[in-house]
């Protein structure tokens, strides 16, 4: 599970700053949102372009530059406004009880990468610009490395990282995680696993989100056929095609013909569902667009509960979400952009009571993170 990134010069965060995922002394929860030391996930809020999203995007940028298929542009990254042309990334990661740490640095200047991966505290891999030495590998020193590829992605993909047990886990965490903008409603799956809709229902049918439905009195269930007949409307389609229907009303309706709503929930509720089943990260961008503020405290009570060591890491500007009976404190963060770029706040830090209302607090000023705009 991932247990800390720290960000400097990375899009609007210009100075350091570290987000933690390590759980603190509050006793709330503690059954269904942490898994040993870790929290199962956190939120962001925060105004628009306060650099919210930017923390999802540094956790996609390891996953991106480690196993995406297309070279990462580095440069769509970096923070414009900072007079240090050096980007410093840290990922702290805890797998089977092992801490294993990669360091990234980035000039791009004179296009210089630094890379550092320990295991426990031995240092496994060390990469200067062209030149690494590592024990992962036969060959114990290098000096023809790309200069814009990561030499651990390299070994990856050639080794397998065979008989080097903890780091295999670890890309297993990393390759089981999902990416999804819910204004796109598009996700990107690091093992190739295809978690559109439609390939879904393909793969896996309609069982698991029927029986979602079912189990929270949606009165509402999912169909794929090429026919559907109610009272009065019989539909035909030469392939499968999605299908609502509502329970009191015996008509199919056809899922271009749904609200947006809907149709967002059963297009993310196949990555959902995979986060769950398959230890890895749910990072999900806009998760207030299109849902009902009860579905969405739903949906977070859900992963929480269900999940074993996944994580969901999620922007929202919805404030009902800032609750003690949902959230921890230590699983809230706030985010605010000023002159020196986007900084964070913990809601932890003020060490709210359990008791306490904390999204009256938050709406209060107390956390930050909130629009100054005049009324």
């Amino acid at each position: 599970m991932l247990k800390s990134v720290e960000l400097r010069n990375f899009k609007s965060f210009h100075n350091k700053v570290k987000i933690d995922f390590e759980k603190t002394n509050y006793k709330t929860l503690l059954n269904t949102n942490v898994s040993g030391n870790l929290l199962k996930g956190a939120l962001f809020v925060g105004e628009n372009a306060s650099g919210k999203s930017n923390v999802l995007k540094a956790i996609r940028f390891l996953l991106e530059c480690l196993l995406a298929k297309n070279e990462v542009n580095w440069v769509e990254y970096i923070c414009l406004f900072s007079d240090t042309p050096v980007m410093e990334l840290k990922y702290v990661f805890e797998i089977d009880k092992s801490e294993i740490i990669y360091d990234i640095s980035y000039q791009w200047v004179d296009v210089f990468l630094r890379e550092k991966l320990t295991v426990d505290g031995i240092e496994l891999l060390s990469r200067e610009g062209s030149t690494a030495n590592t024990i992962l590998t036969e060959v114990k020193n290098y000096t023809d490395i790309p200069k814009q590829l990561l030499f651990l992605r390299d070994i990856f993909f050639n080794t397998r990282f065979r008989g080097q047990v903890k780091l295999q886990k670890w890309f297993e965490f990393l390759s089981n995680s999902v990416y999804m903008d819910m204004c796109l409603k598009s996700a990107t799956q690091y093992k190739g696993v295809d978690l559109s809709l439609r390939s879904y229902m393909e793969e896996s049918g309609t069982k698991l989100i029927n029986d979602f439905f079912e189990q929270y009195h949606f009165e509402q269930r999912i169909e794929y056929n090429k026919k559907a007949t109610g009272n009065i409307v019989t539909l035909e389609s030469p392939e499968n095609q999605i299908y609502f229907r509502r329970n009191g009303i015996n008509e199919p309706i056809p899922y271009e013909m749904e609200s947006l709503g809907n149709q967002t929930l059963v297009q993310l509720l196949p990555a959902f569902f995979y986060c769950i089943s398959n230890s890895g990260m749910l990072l999900l961008d806009e998760f207030s667009s299109g849902f009902h503020n009860s579905l969405e405290e739903l949906l977070v009570r859900y992963f929480m509960k269900n999940a074993g060591e996944s994580q969901f890491i999620f922007v929202s500007h919805s404030t009902n979400l800032l609750s003690n009976s949902l959230l921890r404190p230590d699983q809230i963060y706030s985010v605010d952009f000023d002159k020196g770029g986007s900084v964070v706040k913990r809601f932890s830090s003020e060490k709210p009571r359990e008791a306490q209302n904390i999204e009256k607090m938050y709406l209060g000023g107390v956390f930050n993170g909130i629009p100054r705009y005049e009324r």
